[in-house]
């Protein structure tokens, strides 16, 4: 029987819903609970959440999961990055909308910042931040308080406590030095953004204070993005190791250790330095790639097309043909991401014939996000002067079969699938359980967990041919493709 003493509770807040997990010393998941909570889109390129909507969900599924299993030793707090929210010290309430990760909203600011100098995106907290400040404290006199959700988060547990954010997280908010240790004071003054809004930087494992409200008031132990939870979750702890989650989109992550990448924001390939992950105030860097549409297709041929009516189907229905019959898909809804940053490629198909079959359309669309997953692994390879002989995989689209051993085709490499859909649980999990003593490092709690299933690759690609279909998908919006952040 696990004790109270080896269980750990994360509280895993995605763009879509707020999940609260409770593991085992072995790693097993003894308990979760789901609560969904939607962003909203009030207009074109705008994405906003109730950021007290998502406490209060994040409160519900965190005492729902510690009255079915019992005490725990310490918390986790998992997270979409970037996604922000200011809110009243004093009162604790949010001041206006959280700002979505994926919101557009800053594009132009971006771009006029740009000519000052200073290079920032939109999918960013800093220019997000900049915004909500200006509704709500234009003379910037109030005591507010800024955070990415993990900070919201974990000042709501806490009780207004623990205002704090880990390295992992503050990289990815554009307030931070390159070296990921310090946010920058020019630069907020730049924007207007008074340092006192600014939460504490932290390590991703490490004890930060009581999760008060809570049963029990056990303590908030770890801070980690989505992404770097995932790379721990799956174990990819050493130089070179990667994992690559598919679910709306698609993010490859590869560990490089304690030295930083040479370039600044964006490496040649089209690959992010990011902060893996921090530990007794040690960086470890890693290299992150970005596929801006893949589950989303498979929605899009359900709830738009028809072509499908649940997800689980692609999986038979694509085998059910031996190919594509020369069907290709290039899966650019959004854009392309990386190592083509081009926001005016759109999605294309090539090769429909008349013998065109849905079963054809539906597998082209599959091996059409398999090969960007190649590219995502070409691009980081390139970008990091490195080798990475086998992936992680996890993310909904983990789950499906063909999908998995189109991967391995397309990438020549051996997929290794995580055994749970949502790893990214399993790494707070495994930052906080070491902070509090359940694993004594994180080789060991990684080490309870293998893979649910190893696929090699099968059959070679033709990657000449797709990298040609993919050129082809570019520049469709040429005003689009002409953005560059």
């Amino acid at each position: 029987m696990t004790t109270p003493e080896a269980r750990v509770l994360v509280v895993d807040v995605g763009t879509s819903g707020v999940r609260a997990t409770v593991l085992g010393e072995d790693g097993a998941v003894l308990h979760l609970e789901h609560e969904e909570v939607l962003p909203s889109s009030p207009a074109p390129g705008f994405v906003e959440f109730d950021a007290a909507g998502m406490a209060d969900a994040a409160l519900g599924v965190a005492s729902r999961a510690l009255a079915a299993t019992g005490p725990v030793a310490a918390v986790g707090i998992a997270n979409q990055r970037a996604s922000t929210v200011v809110w009243d010290r004093a009162s604790s309430e949010p001041v206006g909308p959280g700002i979505g990760w994926q919101d557009l909203r800053t594009a132009g600011m971006c771009l006029m910042l740009r000519e000052q100098g200073l290079r920032l995106a939109p999918n960013q907290s800093a220019t997000k931040l900049a915004v909500l400040l200006d509704l709500a404290d234009p003379e910037r006199t109030r005591d507010l308080c800024f955070g990415t959700v993990d900070t919201w988060i974990a000042w709501v547990l806490s009780r207004g406590a623990v205002h704090a954010t880990d390295h992992t997280n503050a990289g990815v908010t554009g307030l931070v030095t390159a070296d990921g240790t310090h946010f920058d004071e020019e630069l907020c003054a730049a924007l207007r953004i008074p340092t006192s809004v600014l939460p504490e930087l932290v390590d991703s494992s490490g004890i930060l204070g009581a999760a008060s409200a809570l049963e029990g008031a056990p303590p908030i132990a770890a801070l980690a993005g989505d992404q770097q939870a995932s790379l721990v979750g799956q174990g990819r702890l050493r130089p070179g190791l990667a994992k690559v989650t598919f679910g709306t989109g698609g993010m490859l992550d590869c560990c490089l250790g304690p030295t930083r990448p040479s370039f600044e924001t964006r490496g040649a390939h089209g690959c992010f330095p990011v902060i893996a992950w921090s530990t007794g105030g040690t960086l470890t860097w890693g290299l992150e790639a970005v596929m801006l549409s893949a589950g989303t297709c498979v929605e899009w041929l359900r709830d738009d097309l028809g072509v499908i009516s649940s997800a689980a189907e692609t999986d038979a229905l694509a085998a059910s043909v031996p190919d594509t019959a020369g069907v290709q898909f290039v899966p650019a809804l959004l854009g392309l991401g990386t190592p083509v940053w081009d926001f005016g490629a759109r999605g294309t198909f090539l090769g429909i014939t008349r013998g065109a079959t849905r079963a054809h359309l539906v597998r082209a669309v599959l091996d059409g996000i398999a090969q960007r997953g190649a590219d995502l692994l070409e691009a980081a390879e390139a970008d990091g002067g490195l080798t990475i002989a086998s992936l992680g995989l996890d993310g909904g689209m983990s789950r499906n079969p063909t999908f998995v051993q189109a991967l391995a085709d397309a990438t020549g490499r051996r997929i290794e699938v995580s055994p749970v859909t949502e790893a990214t649980a399993m790494g707070a999990g495994f930052l906080a359980g070491v902070a509090a003593g359940v694993w004594p490092d994180l080789e060991t709690a990684a080490s309870r967990l293998s893979a649910e299933l190893v696929v090699e690759p099968a059959r070679r690609t033709d990657r000449d041919r797709w990298l040609e279909a993919r050129a082809r998908a570019e520049r469709q919006v040429p005003e689009l493709s002409s953005l560059e952040f």
